[in-house]
């Protein structure tokens, strides 16, 4: 046995048959042997508790131990980041742009396009002189054909294990943290380099892309009546095949070319006929590109949801691929063989990762290029099955079919890239022409630099290191450790009583579980709470490991790893959380008045219990329940009373204003009165709330009417105003109601409009007036600062409803259809704290004075007003956002995919009517204000692949904005 785990258990045995009364001078010399002489020796092989003698707190095991000299330095060996042998360059991913980095490998490694952009002229001479390249100018690329040029330059010859792709990717436009379709990437950007390749004067040059990738296809419409055959010519530069219900590539070709019967509705107008006839369509392969891309088209549109979902669906594929029986003309060699597979690992077609799996046309070697990592397969053979695990999303999925010799089967390749077999393999590497060269020693060099640089500053760390290793060491030896003669009897006596306590916990346990369920006789009892009954032991143990440890913490602090403030204060509270019995105490530390929360235990649990808490709170069973609380609990039970009564008064005489019946309108001014009389909103909001719950809420005893006023007294709102956007601030009272509110509430300002008929012309002109007046410089201040607010929000809330065929998915004209809850808004809503009442809604009872308020108080309020009167009422199917309004439009569209899965290119949004089209406008300058309500209308899918790709190309501004 272990000599630490023989002291161990000498220890608990010692601690057993001593009791904390009886210690002696003797059992404290028994707990030094025990304790403390095994750290001296060296025995002991961790950190004792408490004990500043013990070495091995201080951790002399490391320091007088080998260090291994990586523990010197956080810096990485500078030689992780040099290319291997034999081995390609990485690319980095700039947040998003690994499907960039897939298609730059696959080009990279087609020898004969980069022989061509070599021999593309650059504007590269520039930079050099007679000596070479100018040392304090950096090249930079002017065109896509001289980016492409020194990538492939550094990725031939660089020293890196990755570059770079940055100023390739900006130069095209790209959003570095946003993923683009990368089948559209890689057909938008091959059209953009033949376009860019097309004004090359070199053949070789201008018409690589045609040579490589173009192939010719017909569109043969074949009538049934006469048998006249139309065609249309067509190039194509990759044969995008339909997966779905597939399982074989050779499947997904043949219903490609397939015939289709053009019959009913879908008849042919035969121009030999002059009438529609049936027909028959179908496409024929006229010639065939020495690189044959095949997209398999895994990412579609749902029509059910309105987005593009991804097709996990397993596609098998040869290494070998014979063409000729779906060519027109036979007799040609059309045998191909696999050189690059491009995988998207993910279950979703808006995220993921791209990898590729390319073969070196000059070794036949497999390599996986994962951005910066490029892992060489074994055996000369293309690898997938790591990459078909790493996907699987659940154990439910469909097993992966099994595949014969040369083929492979996978669920996330998109494209596949197939090489002309009868082409002759290239005996000699391409060679980098001499500028381009001279661009990448210069590159290598501060390549070494940085890497000598990085060597001397870890040496530099190392030496340190050992200098300090050797300091440690020497003062180890200087360090006295003499033996102790004593032992604190305090702390010994203390360390009995944990131990013990420790030991028979579960035996303790036991006992008062079975004294709970004997029934407490006369006065002996006393009271527990029920909650610390429940979790009583549990306490107790987290109690006894706190005492236990509290030596081991302050040796801790002695060693320096002393708590900060804020966790100090965390520990306190959560100690204060878990005193025992403290659950029965009220708020003014006697016993509580509700018996629901605690019971009687008897005497003799108590006295078990006691031994774990001794600090715990006793309430004999005798023991009266606070005084104060009882006072407390008969005053709130006559005021929950006296305010029902104050209430149901109100409430009956008031029963129009309650019900919000019969009320008057500005607009349409009724005939039998010529007066009316204002309040603001707020105030009936909060009467009608503790009309209806008058138990949780206090009575409403002042109108409040100086809030709809100024600081000079004016009123702040027009005539016309009140009858439209500031109608929801104010309501209007009858002259009868008005009475009554000035027998019931306290009445700072009386506020009425008054229809008056002026001139003697028949029939008269009817003018409205105020009283008090209307104060047009306050006036215009108000709405200065709430414009001014619109347009400067931080973290306001706005929706965004979807619409489904021009429709909103609920209607607004029936809200009420979509609460969730039966309670009203109002009763939803939390009771303000104390503090925050309104000045001029003082709820309690007091003079009529009016208080004085600034400008800037009467703004504030008014905007608290603002915000619970015009609050949304939120639909279903309709989202929350918090946005700001320097936000731009562009960063609203990536919350609302986030929210809607709905891409950015595919969402249309508008606002009152105005198209939100610009992406780089902030919100505040589109006039998106806080409540505001903005439709989304998705893209539909289109069902066939002809008008897919129409709308396709009609993104090429989105996805390449070529600077």
């Amino acid at each position: 046995m272990a000599p630490r785990l023989q002291l161990e258990k000498a220890a608990w045995r010692w601690a057993e048959t001593v009791r904390p009364e009886e210690v002696s001078q003797e059992h404290i010399e028994t707990a030094y042997r025990i304790w403390l002489e095994p750290c001296i020796r060296g025995v002991c092989r961790r950190n004792c508790k408490g004990n500043p003698n013990c070495l091995v707190g201080i951790g002399e095991h490391i320091w007088l131990g080998e260090i291994d000299e990586n523990s010197f330095h956080n810096i990485d060996d500078p030689n992780c980041e040099r290319r291997k042998k034999n081995s390609f360059v990485g690319l980095t991913n700039l947040g998003a742009t690994c499907y960039v980095n897939t298609f730059l490998q696959v080009w990279f490694l087609n020898l004969e396009l980069r022989q061509a952009l070599y021999l593309c002229p650059s504007t590269c001479s520039d930079y050099v002189l007679g000596d070479g390249i100018q040392e304090e100018k950096d090249y930079e690329p002017q065109t896509i054909c001289e980016h492409l040029q020194y990538l492939f330059a550094l990725l031939q010859n660089s020293n890196r294990r990755y570059i770079d792709p940055s100023g390739f990717v900006k130069a095209l436009g790209l959003d570095t943290g946003q993923q683009q379709d990368a089948q559209e990437f890689s057909k938008l950007f091959m059209s953009l380099l033949e376009d860019t390749l097309s004004k090359q004067k070199n053949p070789d040059v201008r018409n690589i892309v045609q040579q490589q990738f173009c192939g010719e296809y017909a569109y043969v419409t074949v009538c049934n009546q006469c048998g006249r055959e139309s065609k249309l010519l067509s190039k194509f530069y990759e044969l995008e095949l339909n997966i779905q219900g597939h399982k074989q590539l050779t499947d997904c070709i043949s219903e490609f070319l397939k015939e289709e019967k053009l019959e009913g509705d879908n008849r042919y107008f035969c121009e030999n006929c002059q009438s529609k006839q049936n027909a028959t369509r179908k496409i024929r392969l006229l010639s065939l590109p020495c690189t044959l891309n095949l997209q398999l088209m895994r990412f579609v549109f749902d029509r059910q949801t309105g987005h593009k979902k991804k097709l996990n669906t397993y596609i098998g594929f040869s290494e070998i691929l014979d063409m000729e029986p779906y060519v027109e003309h036979k007799g040609g060699s059309y045998v191909y063989e696999l050189s690059a597979v491009l995988i998207h690992r993910g279950v979703s077609a808006y995220s993921g990762h791209y990898i590729a799996h390319v073969k070196d046309p000059q070794s036949g070697e497999w390599y996986k290029f994962n951005d910066e990592d490029i892992e060489k397969m074994e055996g000369k053979k293309l690898q997938l099955g790591i990459e078909e695990d790493l996907a699987e999303p659940s154990k439910s999925q469909t097993r992966k079919p099994k595949c014969g010799k040369g083929t492979h089967c996978s669920r996330n390749a998109y494209m596949l890239v197939y090489r002309l077999q009868t082409q002759e393999k290239p005996n000699t590497a391409v060679q980098v022409p001499a500028f381009l060269q001279e661009l990448v020693d210069r590159d290598n060099s501060k390549f070494e630099e940085w890497c000598i640089e990085m060597a001397e500053m870890r040496k530099q760390s190392v030496d340190k290191g050992k200098a300090k290793h050797e300091e440690v060491k020497e003062l180890y030896q200087r360090l006295p450790a003499g033996a102790v003669k004593a032992l604190c009897k305090e702390c010994v006596v203390e360390r009995c009583r944990v131990l013990r306590l420790k030991n028979q916990l579960n035996e303790d346990y036991k006992t008062v579980n079975n004294l709970l369920k004997a029934a407490v006789k006369g006065n002996d009892g006393f009271w527990v709470g029920k909650s610390s009954l429940r979790s009583w032991r549990q306490l107790a143990l987290e109690q006894l490991d706190e005492q236990d440890g509290d030596a081991e913490q302050s040796n801790g602090k002695m060693n320096g790893s002393t708590l900060n403030k804020d966790e100090s204060k965390e520990e306190r509270k959560e100690e204060e959380e878990l005193n025992f019995n403290e659950d029965i105490l009220c708020p003014h530390g006697e016993l509580c008045i509700s018996e629901n929360e605690r019971r009687l235990v008897s005497k003799e649990a108590w006295s078990k219990l006691q031994q774990y808490f001794p600090k715990a709170p006793e309430f004999p069973s005798y023991k009266e329940c606070c005084s104060q609380c009882k006072i407390l609990e008969r005053e709130g039970e006559e005021n929950e009373a006296l305010h029902k009564m104050i209430a149901n008064e109100q409430k009956t005489s008031l029963p129009n204003l309650f019900q919000d019946k019969n009320r008057p309108c500005l607009s349409n001014w009724p005939e039998d009165t010529d007066v009316l009389y204002i309040v603001s909103q707020f105030f009936v909001e909060e009467w009608r709330k503790f009309v209806r719950k008058p138990t949780r809420c206090s009575p409403v005893s002042s109108v409040g009417n100086s809030a709809l006023l100024c600081p000079h007294g004016g009123l702040m709102f027009t005539f016309a105003s009140m009858t439209k956007e500031d109608s929801k601030l104010i309501a209007l009272i009858w002259p009868s109601e008005w009475q009554m509110i000035q027998k019931l509430f306290v009445v700072d300002h009386v506020i009425k409009i008054m229809r008056i008929e002026v001139g003697d012309v028949n029939p008269s002109e009817t003018q409205y007036i105020s009283e008090p007046k209307l104060c047009p410089e306050c006036r215009e201040g108000l709405l200065c600062q709430q414009q001014r607010d619109l347009r400067e929000y931080t973290q306001a809330t706005i929706y965004v409803h979807k619409v489904v065929d021009n429709k909103k998915v609920m209607k607004d004209s029936a809200p009420e259809l979509n609460v969730s809850s039966s309670e009203t808004e109002e009763d939803k809503e939390e009771a303000k704290p104390d503090g925050e009442k309104d000045p001029d809604f003082n709820q309690s009872n007091g003079g009529t004075k009016r208080q004085k308020i600034s400008h800037q108080n009467y703004i504030a309020y008014q905007k608290q007003v603002i915000r619970r009167s015009m609050r949304h009422r939120k639909v279903r199917g309709e989202k929350a956002l918090l946005v700001s309004a320097n936000q731009t439009l562009k960063e609203l569209k990536i919350q609302i995919m986030h929210a809607f899965s709905v891409a950015p290119f595919d969402q249309n949004l508008s606002i009152d009517g105005k198209i939100l089209s610009d992406d780089c406008a902030t919100l505040g300058t589109l006039g998106v204000i806080p409540e505001s309500v903005i439709l989304l209308k998705a893209d539909e899918p289109i069902a066939d692949y002809a008008a897919m790709d129409d709308v396709m190309q009609g993104k090429d501004e989105f996805v390449l904005g070529i600077c």
